[in-house]
């Protein structure tokens, strides 16, 4: 998805006091750059729920989690990007502890369909996209950067009014 189509999808931006232009450092650019990247290769984020095994996808987000705690230590902790990344980081946590993962085992049945595990699993990774979409898009659109199709996927969607 191209950064234009990005932009149209945010509603919440808000513009700073006197129309003062905002521009980030380029580490925070750089940072961005390098997790977008490193997302759009993240299956638990966009492929199809009932396709996803829950061990890998345990698995994923715990490199995701790593990844954000590294990049985290190369930012000003009140940049917009590090807020992005501490609440992705915090879905991860959230995550993991819905599928009680912390020594490493996903949920037991999390992909048997019709098993209540199942039910658990597929919301917890509701709830991570969708809070990664968020600030996936925020960090999209405040960089100008592109987000690569199947990443898009779990972007907002803004209905348009008819």
């Amino acid at each position: 998805m191209k950064f234009r189509e990005v932009v149209s999808r945010i509603t919440g931006l808000s513009v700073p006091i006197f129309g003062v232009q905002w521009n980030p450092t380029e580490a925070e650019c750089s940072v961005a750059q390098r997790l977008l990247a490193f997302l759009e290769d993240r299956r638990v984020l966009f492929a199809p729920s009932e396709m996803e095994v829950p061990q890998y996808c345990v698995e994923s987000v715990l490199k995701i989690r790593e990844l954000l705690t590294a990049e985290l230590g190369k930012l000003d902790a009140e940049s917009e990007v590090a807020l992005c990344m501490r609440a992705m980081r915090a879905a991860c946590r959230k995550f993991l502890a819905t599928v009680e993962a912390d020594d490493r085992r996903a949920i037991h049945f999390g992909a048997h369909q019709g098993h209540y595990a199942s039910w658990i699993f597929n919301g917890a990774i509701g709830e991570l996209r969708g809070v990664f979409g968020i600030h996936i898009a925020r960090l999209a659109a405040s960089h100008g950067l592109d987000v690569e199709d199947e990443l898009s996927t779990i972007l907002p969607f803004v209905a348009s009014e008819s």
